[in-house]
């Protein structure tokens, strides 16, 4: 490639740089996956899998504080921007 071949770079939005989209995305979907998971508890538990349903209960959980945490960040981050 010379020189004169050379194509200017695409410019992209950056990504969500504060993750609240990120975040409640996956707690959304670890919800969807247990309220499916409780659906099929007895397919689950003739499959000896029941433990799924606690990882999915774990991650929709853990998703709630994550959530409170990236909003308040985000908040955070639009006050000194303000200023």
């Amino acid at each position: 490639m010379t020189d004169g071949d050379r194509q200017e770079p695409v410019m992209v939005q950056p990504l969500d740089e504060d993750g609240v989209t990120a975040v409640a995305l996956g707690t959304i979907a670890w919800t969807v996956a247990l309220v499916v998971l409780l659906l099929l508890r007895d397919q689950l538990a003739a499959a000896g899998a029941q433990w799924w349903i606690w990882v999915a209960l774990t991650g929709a959980l853990l998703g709630l504080p994550g959530l409170w945490y990236t909003s308040r960040r985000r908040a955070a981050y639009r006050r000194s921007a303000d200023r």
